[in-house]
């Protein structure tokens, strides 16, 4: 069974790498409609804003976002990413099996397990018509750097847990956190691709030169629709991490007689609590939308993956084990 989990993880790693070329490709396709709708855009007359007593007020033409175009290649993408996540999950399901025990006991099937729930909510979210499958070669792409990674780095034969793991609190905390790590992974995505719509389209309004990476922008869904979805996904995560570092205090007082000791771990998994939380406060209070609260999510993004790597691997804690 746990052959069978590596080779399903390689085939799972092919199938997306697969699915990226095709959104890619499909991308491609969009951007070169665009290309050829520009010059008819920039042609047709400026709309005039009449205000109440005031001089008519010109609205500079913007390039639209794309719409929800059907191509052959966006959908031969999709459902390759749709067949690589079951061949993914059968990887974490046989995985498990092999070790007699829930498949996040250390780093590589926690990687596994994260990128599987970043696939789930991406797919969930083109479903419900909450994002366009176009951002599928941007998700697609850290998915197989993720994985590859994991197979290769942090790779680890089928075995027990290590003492130190050895409780009923595994499936409470690690399972909230792998949740919402894969989530966050999601959302860190959508809202880096916002700020390059973002900056296309301040570009196009100025008519200055515009180069990559941020002429991708012209292919992308509306900056405001890729803002909701990053506040929608990091929403849904924000309460999963919360709970996930509660269950660790309790598991931390259960195994080491006290709740929260500063840990290295503990102290970024709350730089990255604070990082989210500041993210939907500012949202919520100060009315924070666009690049401000974007940049907050990549910066909480940032921490994540300083929290999951850096720590993990290169810092001595309680938390070395992992």
């Amino acid at each position: 069974m746990a052959h069978l989990s590596d080779s399903l993880l390689f085939a799972a790693v092919v199938v997306y790498a697969l699915a990226m070329l095709g959104f890619a490709g499909d991308q491609a396709t969009r951007r070169a409609r665009r290309v050829l709708a520009e010059p008819a855009l920039r042609a047709a007359p400026s709309r005039v804003l009449a205000g109440a007593g005031g001089p008519p007020l010109t609205e500079p033409a913007v390039s639209p976002a794309p719409s929800r175009e059907k191509g052959w290649a966006g959908s031969l993408a999709l459902g390759l990413t749709a067949l690589g996540w079951l061949i993914h999950l059968g990887s974490v399901v046989t995985r498990g099996i092999a070790a007699d025990r829930l498949p996040w006991g250390n780093m590589y099937e926690f990687s596994c397990t994260a990128a599987l729930v970043a696939v789930t909510g991406f797919l969930v979210l083109v479903a419900r018509g909450k994002v366009d499958r176009g951002l599928g070669a941007f998700v697609m792409l850290p998915v197989v750097l993720y994985l590859g990674l994991a197979g290769t780095v942090l790779y680890t034969k089928v075995g027990p847990l290590v003492p130190a793991l050895n409780s009923y609190w595994i499936k409470i905390h690690v399972a909230a956190a792998v949740t919402a790590s894969g989530a966050f992974l999601l959302s860190g995505v959508i809202a880096l691709l916002y700020l390059v719509r973002s900056r296309f389209d301040e570009r196009t309004v100025a008519g200055s030169a515009i180069r990559f990476p941020v002429s991708l922008g012209r292919a992308l869904p509306a900056a405001a629709s890729l803002d909701r979805s990053a506040y929608v996904v990091i929403a849904f995560a924000f309460p999963v991490w919360t709970f996930a570092i509660i269950a660790g205090g309790i598991w931390a007082e259960a195994a080491w007689g006290r709740y929260w000791g500063w840990d290295p771990k503990e102290t970024w998994s709350f730089i990255t609590w604070v990082l989210y939380a500041g993210y939907l406060h500012a949202r919520a209070t100060a009315g924070w939308k666009g690049r401000k609260a974007a940049w907050v999510a990549v910066a909480a993004a940032v921490a994540l993956i300083i929290d999951y790597y850096v720590v993990n691997i290169f810092v001595v804690g309680l938390h070395s084990y992992a």
